[in-house]
């Protein structure tokens, strides 16, 4: 049983941390509102009916987050930029012996939990599952499922089909810091490894599935699938791909916000995620559908936590998604909030 149990948020007053703190509480999970700035968490915890448990906490002050994860059943980190805040945050968790879940979506930073924790994780016996999101988490998933019973596969390729993208003031923090750590140049996954560039970003066309069908995308918009699918699948190639609409609205520095939209607090957007995997000439692919990448993160990543402690896991250690979870049943469960099509 899950009900009842405390999981710390760190970072739960930012945008995608308000979707996540929405959704544990509706999941009978009692929230733990941890994060940098006291005043913005007392401001949250108003917000809903305020008796909300609340420990500020900073990344600088082991300390503070050894109080922030007290007594919580897991810590799941929504504070970017992840480069500054995953490694204490999963120290602390390793201190603690708590799982850890975060939403990263910055490559390095994910790299940098895969390379400096999956030998310290497993000897702890504590789960650790980067990139918890939209971004790496989801994509992982789709490819996973749509791999089957195949155990290796020549390529796989992620097109996004936004609407649109109103960046929030944190990615936009997070790709700042991601551009610094490259020296501006792009990044991508060939030969089974990753490399760095400086060549410019192909336009071509992606045979998007209706409704959005055939759209101009830019190639090599590379994101965190690029780690979560090689940690566990045998795949030299693995692309991903971003309509040129929502790169642009990314990418101008004028680009507003997201608005809510709903009752939820859901922006307009909308996605098409098509997953394609590639085998000897043949192919497979899933198809996700749904709205507001920052808003599907929530049921995400609180799923996430809920499996890890039933112990619906199949892995320890550092994992991505596709590797520690099922991800056919992972992706029926948020049926509520995303339409898939699964074609093997």
């Amino acid at each position: 049983m899950t009900a009842g149990r405390r999981i710390t948020v760190y970072g739960a007053y930012g945008h995608t941390g308000r979707f996540v703190v929405a959704q544990l509480r509706d999941r009978g999970f009692v929230p733990v509102l941890s994060g940098r700035d006291a005043d913005k968490l007392k401001a949250l915890a108003a917000e809903f009916d305020g008796e909300e448990d609340v420990r500020p906490a900073s990344v600088g002050d082991p300390a503070s987050l050894d109080r922030a994860l007290a007594g919580a059943a897991a810590v799941l980190n929504c504070a970017g930029p992840f480069a500054e805040t995953a490694a204490p945050v999963i120290e602390a968790a390793l201190r603690a012996g708590l799982p850890y879940v975060d939403v990263a979506a910055e490559i390095e930073a994910n790299l940098d939990t895969f390379t400096g924790f999956t030998d310290r994780a497993r000897a702890a016996g504590v789960s650790v599952v980067p990139a918890m999101a939209f971004y790496g988490g989801f994509g992982d998933l789709l490819i996973t499922a749509a791999m089957g019973d195949w155990t290796a596969a020549d390529e796989a390729h992620i097109a996004y089909g936004l609407s649109g993208w109103h960046p929030t003031a944190g990615t936009r923090a997070a790709g700042a810091v991601s551009r610094q750590r490259r020296g501006g140049r792009g990044i991508r996954y060939t030969n089974g490894r990753l490399e760095y560039h400086r060549d410019a970003l192909p336009t071509l066309d992606w045979p998007f599935p209706d409704p959005m069908g055939p759209r101009a995308v830019l190639g090599e918009f590379t994101m965190a699938d690029v780690v979560t699918v090689p940690s566990h699948l045998p795949i030299p190639e693995v692309r991903t791909y971003m309509t040129v609409e929502a790169a642009r609205d990314l990418s101008a520095p004028d680009t507003p916000a997201p608005v809510a939209a709903d009752e939820h607090g859901r922006s307009a957007q909308t996605f098409l995620v098509d997953a394609v995997v590639r085998s000897g000439g043949r192919e497979r692919r899933a198809v996700a559908r749904g709205r507001d990448i920052y808003a599907i993160t929530a049921p995400l990543a609180v799923e996430a936590v809920g499996r890890l402690l039933t112990g619906r896991t199949r892995a320890t250690g550092v994992a991505s998604a596709g590797a520690i979870f099922d991800a056919p049943d992972f992706l029926r469960a948020l049926s509520a909030h995303v339409d898939l099509k699964l074609q093997l």
